[in-house]
């Protein structure tokens, strides 16, 4: 099965029978049971949903059906063509929309495709009105526009630049501090969006850049989830020894890894360290009310708890998701936090993963400290993430089994507000179910890769034992 139904929207393969891929059916009845949401919801005044897409071959068939069912139920449709997540998310609250629609699978290969779901904030869905529209869906819950009250469709392909221009007027983004280093990047936009807004926001920065597979095809050169092992194209070309920085974004432009100027990877997990480091170096507390905060999720890296650690601020730990990351963000104050996969929320700018805002600020901290990337990431705590798993069964008792691990290990510091994760004195493991696979996520840090990759087999084998 292919389709897969969530709290954040629905995602799944092209083609195929109805209920089981993303085929233009079920594309109509999730739109109609979100447009449904949004309007019994109450909260928006314009009668107007912003839409976006990536560069995947199934966007103009997905755009088309999108756009068609909001029509049908009575919405304008802003259609701001090519546009990244965040350029999307940015666009709903600047246009004053009610919600928006983003057309990506993300980091998923070419023949996946999704429908992301926004409301009048330009933010992901609460777990609760997810769960709202999966029922409306599920009941077919809805009632489309008489032909007097059709939606009007209407184009936007202004807000790119709008977008680039948040970033550049954000405080800590020194545009005349970059200019004058002159750096010179290495750019892989794996045949999507960031291939449209980047060029832009390198050329106003006054930044050199080169770029790897720019056209906008949805034919991703390589797997397209910015990990170590996708990018050997990139980090050869680093080695040359012509750039400063490498650069690489997913297909929608959320995710943001680096890679230093010899060619090894900077680290996904470093990418929000290493920009909420220049944040907090920066963030002015005068008056010692309100401490420093950061939040990143239960399976990122402890290197930015140190980091924060280091300007007298507090950090905390949210579960796994996006929205759980912003909400906790939101309640305790952050000044950033994110996700380890490369995602950085900068709140000055918006309540969403943006590579923009990170890209920028990451070329303002590099240009303030006069160093190379390879240099600057030796400055940090050194970590490593083990990534294992464990097959379930049909029978297999997960929640069961989560207990007996946290009852085990009831004497070292637990967290269970998403599986379990065991915080060690010098490592940590966390285990949690997957939404997507019949798998428990095993997740473990250490300082080095054999130790951590130990912690986790460790830990496999104690829930291998309970079965």
């Amino acid at each position: 099965m292919t389709l897969i139904k969530s709290i954040s929207g629905i995602r799944g393969t092209i083609g195929g029978p109805t209920g089981d891929t993303l085929n233009p059916l079920d594309i109509v009845k999730f739109t109609t049971a979100y447009a449904t949401f949004i309007r019994r919801c109450g909260k928006g005044k314009s009668n107007k949903i912003v839409v976006g897409r990536d560069g995947r071959i199934s966007g103009p068939m997905v755009r088309q059906v999108v756009c068609g069912t909001l029509m049908g139920m009575g919405y304008d449709v802003l259609d701001i063509g090519y546009a990244t997540t965040p350029t999307t998310e940015l666009a709903v609250r600047m246009s004053g929309a009610d919600g928006g629609i983003i057309i990506t699978a993300s980091h998923n290969p070419r023949q996946w495709n999704a429908l992301k779901l926004l409301n009048n904030e330009g933010e992901f869905l609460t777990a609760a009105d997810g769960t709202e529209v999966l029922g409306i869906a599920e009941r077919e819950d809805f009632e489309y526009a008489d032909v007097e009250h059709l939606g009007q469709y209407i184009e936007d392909h202004s807000f790119d630049q709008r977008h680039i221009d948040s970033v550049l007027q954000l405080k800590l983004v020194d545009c005349e501090a970059i200019r004058k280093v002159g750096f010179r990047v290495c750019v892989d936009t794996i045949n999507s969006v960031g291939g449209i807004i980047l060029p832009q926001l390198f050329e106003q920065l006054g930044v050199e850049a080169t770029f790897l597979n720019k056209e906008v095809t949805g034919n991703f050169a390589h797997n397209p989830e910015p990990l170590e092992k996708n990018l050997t194209g990139i980090m050869d070309e680093m080695r040359t020894g012509k750039y400063d920085l490498g650069v690489v974004v997913d297909p929608d432009v959320d995710r943001l890894a680096f890679i230093c100027e010899d060619g090894k990877m900077f680290g996904e997990e470093y990418t929000l360290v290493s920009v909420a480091d220049y944040v907090l170096s920066n963030t002015p507390n005068a008056d010692g009310s309100k401490s420093l905060t950061t939040v990143s999720n239960l399976s990122s890296t402890r290197a930015l708890r140190d980091v924060t650690a280091r300007y007298g601020g507090i950090y905390s730990a949210a579960a796994v998701g996006e929205v759980n990351v912003t909400t906790k963000m939101k309640e305790v104050g952050a000044v950033i936090g994110g996700e380890g996969n490369g995602g950085v929320i900068y709140p000055e700018s918006h309540y969403g993963r943006d590579a923009l805002v990170g890209i920028a600020l990451f070329l303002s901290s590099l240009a303030h400290k006069g160093c190379k990337v390879s240099e600057l990431r030796a400055t940090f705590p050194e970590y490593f993430i083990a990534k294992n798993r464990i097959d379930l069964t049909p029978e297999t008792d997960v929640d069961a089994i989560l207990e007996k691990v946290k009852e085990l290990y009831k004497n070292e510091q637990v967290n269970d507000i998403d599986g379990v994760k065991i915080d060690f004195p010098d490592q940590w493991v966390h285990l949690r179910k997957s939404n997507t696979e019949p798998i428990i996520r095993v997740y473990s840090e250490a300082s080095t890769m054999e130790a951590a990759d130990a912690l986790g087999k460790k830990i496999m084998q104690v829930v291998y034992d309970m079965q």
